[in-house]
């Protein structure tokens, strides 16, 4: 059996820490110039350009305590990059973390839960296939293009995110970190999933269903694939990351995932970073810029 605590937490935080990093190796014309990683003592900071999500932390706290001193080696990594300083913070960093951040002027600027599964054997003969005419494969060489346009066209009722969405997935294909499904109805490509491991772990994300392909189980056919695709190569938990209460922590629930807990993002706008409270003794992040 297992429990919410901190030792299942620290597994999770690094899972995502280590897949974020994963993307700054990435040799893809979308990718971004300089972009890079560092481990500070178990806080894994992320840089993909000044205004990517995917420029943060994650991790802090959750490995070696948060100090002043610590803070402010980590603010000035993105401050030297052009970036603001943000930080995923688990609850279970410790009420010390969020109360320096709060005194350092950062802002709450996002939720996110994360919630997990245990991964069980799958049944003998278990096939990735369905009724409907659907079936769901990994993707084979050559089928970047048509997965990247599959994943966009399921963002499409957002067209104003289209370019931003198409960024990202051709990153994600183009990472070898990541293993990419897609689900095919009668031949043509209807929905995209992706899946990253880590240590035991995997990361289940990118679920994409174009508009026309919808309320046809296509995504419960790629959450069945990823959890036998995972057990396949060894992990023993599966956690997926959603906006709190929406319909895609409602469809996890569903499916036997729990909630771990709820994260919020802290961001420290450069223009900002003089607003908190100083601590005494403490190094201040903008003196060496």
């Amino acid at each position: 059996m297992w429990f919410m605590d901190r030792a299942l937490a620290q597994r999770l935080e690094r899972t995502e820490g280590a897949l974020g990093a994963s993307f700054t190796g990435v040799r893809h014309a979308a990718a971004t110039a300089g972009a890079t990683w560092r481990d500070f003592d178990g806080t894994y900071a992320i840089f993909e350009g000044a205004d990517s999500p995917m420029t943060q932390t994650f991790g802090l706290g959750m490995f070696a305590p948060t100090t002043p001193e610590s803070l402010a080696t980590i603010e000035a990594f993105f401050t030297e990059r052009g970036a603001s300083a943000l930080h995923e913070v688990c609850p279970l960093s410790g009420i010390e973390t969020i109360g320096l951040l709060a005194a350092r002027g950062y802002r709450p600027t996002e939720l996110s839960t994360v919630l997990v599964q245990e991964i069980e054997e799958p049944e003998a003969g278990c096939e990735l296939a369905a009724g409907s005419g659907l079936r769901v494969r990994l993707l084979e060489a050559g089928e970047c293009e048509r997965w990247i346009d599959t994943s966009v066209a399921g963002w499409s009722d957002d067209p104003a995110v289209a370019g931003f969405v198409r960024r990202l997935v051709s990153m994600a294909v183009a990472n070898d970190a990541m293993l990419h499904f897609l689900v095919e109805r009668d031949g043509a490509p209807i929905a995209t999933a992706s899946l990253g491991l880590h240590e035991g772990v995997a990361l289940l994300a990118g679920a994409s269903t174009v508009p026309d392909g919808r309320g046809l189980g296509a995504q419960a056919l790629l959450l069945a694939a990823r959890l036998v695709e995972a057990r396949r190569r060894g992990c023993d938990l599966a956690m997926m990351v959603t906006a709190p209460g929406g319909t895609s922590q409602r469809n996890a629930e569903r499916r036997g995932f729990r909630v771990a807990y709820t994260r919020t993002k802290w961001r420290l706008d450069r223009a900002e970073r003089h607003c908190g409270a100083p601590h005494r003794g403490a190094a201040q992040p903008g003196a060496s810029f």
